[in-house]
């Protein structure tokens, strides 16, 4: 693929459609997940590019749009490159949340092969991880009433840290008491809490995920 430059030079070279748009593969750069497929424009690609926030166009309403400008779940631009005909985009992005609408984080999770059709696929780390980091923004974003989350959020870095410590500890004694249901029980308990720690202090999961790629490289 080559690289797409900036500005109207590198957005005439691409091969519009006769609508003026153009197809979008969106990439999570650290882990390699088709997240979802959109089209751009031209004023959406140089937004893209000058604000590193992805944005499209919709073919339904007509309008330029930002990816979470209304849930949140935003695509932070990592690079963007064009297909040998340069007439498709790659654009590969640190994901902020679940990228689907429908909470899922990636669109493209129902089965046509290898599977039941129109069926989800099994549940796997990285899709659970990512939709309770998304919910744990959600309850940021809102703080509803009677949310457990919110009253962390509320209460504070401070007594979030402290509960990450006592679940870590808990996660601890299970292992060594070697009962692996609770073990389970307990690694989620502090998964959760991680995460609600990480929200309180405005640092997105994915800086954790991108992280581990860079020491543990595929």
């Amino acid at each position: 693929m080559s690289a797409v430059a900036a500005g109207p030079e590198g957005s005439s070279r691409l091969a519009w459609n006769d609508a003026g748009l153009i197809p979008a593969i969106v990439q999570d750069a650290a882990g390699g997940r088709v997240r979802m497929l959109g089209w751009m424009n031209r004023e959406a690609l140089d937004l893209t590019l000058k604000t590193r926030r992805v944005h499209f166009f919709s073919r339904s309403r007509q309008t330029l749009w930002r990816k979470g400008e209304t849930s949140g779940n935003e695509l932070r631009l990592v690079s963007l490159a064009a297909d040998c005909d340069r007439d498709a985009l790659l654009v590969r992005a640190a994901p902020v949340g679940p990228t689907c609408h429908s909470g899922e984080v990636s669109c493209f999770f129902r089965r046509i092969a290898g599977g039941e059709a129109d069926q989800p696929d099994d549940p796997d780390l990285d899709r659970v991880l990512e939709r309770l980091a998304g919910i744990v923004k959600s309850r940021a974003a809102a703080r509803p009433e009677g949310s457990y989350t919110a009253k962390l959020l509320f209460a504070g870095p401070r007594r979030i840290a402290q509960k990450v410590g006592e679940e870590g500890v808990e996660t601890a004694l299970a292992g060594a008491a070697g009962d692996d249901r609770e073990l389970v029980s307990e690694a989620a308990d502090l998964l959760y809490h991680l995460l609600v720690l990480l929200e309180s202090r405005e640092v997105d999961a994915t800086e954790v995920a991108a992280e581990l790629a860079r020491r543990f490289p595929t």
